[in-house]
């Protein structure tokens, strides 16, 4: 998604949260003008894309940052257990949006839910897990970033069908 370069565990989850925010705005956009010419195909690939960058950021969370975090911050367990279901609640919307195939209203209408409930996610990450991960001295942010970061670039090369 975006530079990930000396970026630590928090800064480059955030920066997910952000290139996929924006990727939410420009699809609300071609969803207003549903009859502007390529309003549908740009919205079918637009959702794929929003659906790919988010199935890849929950999959590093839950492989790397998660698990790292219960073994850093035992008290943290509650939270990471919403996290992880609300994880489980996107992942049903993506499913769904990415049975629809082509961009609708019905599409239109998941890939709205869909950005409402990654914006509840994505603020509870940045209230409540980001700042308890900040300030545990047993989890080196840096290095976890470096494991996210390398883990992302493996699964999005995966994603990427050969030439």
């Amino acid at each position: 998604m975006a530079d990930y370069l000396a970026k630590n565990a928090c800064q480059l989850l955030d920066a997910d949260h952000i290139a996929v925010k924006h990727l939410f705005v420009e699809y609300a956009r071609l969803a207003a003008s549903p009859d502007a010419p390529n309003s549908q195909a740009k919205r079918t690939a637009l959702a794929a894309r929003i659906c790919d960058e988010l199935t890849v950021h929950a999959q590093i969370e839950e492989e790397i940052f998660y698990p790292a975090l219960r073994r850093a911050l035992p008290d943290a367990a509650g939270l990471v257990d919403e996290a992880t279901a609300e994880h489980q609640e996107a992942k049903q919307l993506i499913a769904d949006i990415r049975a629809l195939g082509a961009a609708n209203a019905a599409m239109d209408t998941l890939v709205a839910e869909l950005n409402v409930a990654i914006e509840h996610h994505v603020k509870e990450e940045r209230d409540e897990l980001f700042p308890k991960a900040k300030a545990a001295p047993a989890l080196d942010l840096n290095v976890l970033g470096e494991q996210l970061r390398e883990r992302q670039q493996a699964l999005q090369a995966e994603a990427v069908p050969a030439a």
